[in-house]
């Protein structure tokens, strides 16, 4: 059973969630919370599996509650937001979240992407994080970091954090460096153990941090 926690200060919104949530046979609704402050709490308290968070929200937004919730390991962050361009949506990634909905995602995307998450998984492509990326690293939402972090790596998984960079799925970039999918996904737990990343969203962005990518770069 996935446990669940619904985060949003429209009540509107909550019922809605909810029903969708509980209709499954394999997920379950444990609480709800208004604001960030109150998410934390919920967390701290019942350590659900997910809590599906509302980013924009006065008091708390959802991106600290995001930072304080994964940075604490009570739970799997999925974050809603209402534009797929959406400076929240950017820095909850960066806070720790799995991944990002949009508030009017079909009902079945919505429960794919609870079971997804509770399973480890990312629920947004690379290629939306791009975007994102794309939109904010001229405006200092993301701030490049020393480059030094990735003298782990080996060339070959440099290269392969590019192409995931690049919004590449691991049969494309096992296509483009003649690999078998098999060694791609190899490749790529590497490179999130030796960086010590949570899934392959934080690698796109850590990619655009050191500037081992860049805008628009093809």
């Amino acid at each position: 059973m996935v446990r669940v926690v619904l985060v949003d200060d429209q009540e509107l919104m909550r019922v809605g969630l909810r029903m969708v949530l509980d209709a499954q046979d394999d997920v379950e609704v444990v609480a709800e919370a208004d604001d960030g402050a109150a998410a934390v709490e919920r967390a701290r308290e019942l350590e659900p599996d997910v809590v599906l968070m509302d980013v924009r929200m006065p008091g708390m937004d959802g991106v600290r509650a995001t930072e304080l919730i994964v940075g604490g390991g009570l739970a799997k962050v999925l974050v809603m937001t209402t534009f797929d361009l959406d400076d929240y949506a950017l820095s909850a990634l960066r806070a720790g979240a799995s991944g990002f909905l949009l508030k009017d995602t079909p009902p079945a995307d919505l429960v794919s992407a609870v079971r997804s998450v509770n399973e480890g998984d990312a629920v947004v492509s690379p290629s939306v994080t791009r975007r994102l990326l794309d939109r904010f690293i001229g405006t200092g939402e993301v701030k490049l970091r020393d480059d030094s972090v990735l003298e782990s790596l080996t060339d070959r998984e440099r290269e392969v954090l590019v192409n995931m960079a690049r919004g590449l799925s691991n049969g494309e970039i096992a296509e483009r460096l003649h690999l078998s999918e098999a060694t791609v996904k190899t490749h790529i737990g590497r490179i999130l153990a030796k960086l010590e990343l949570r899934d392959r969203v934080q690698a796109v962005v850590l990619a655009y941090e050191t500037g081992l990518i860049r805008p628009g770069a093809e």
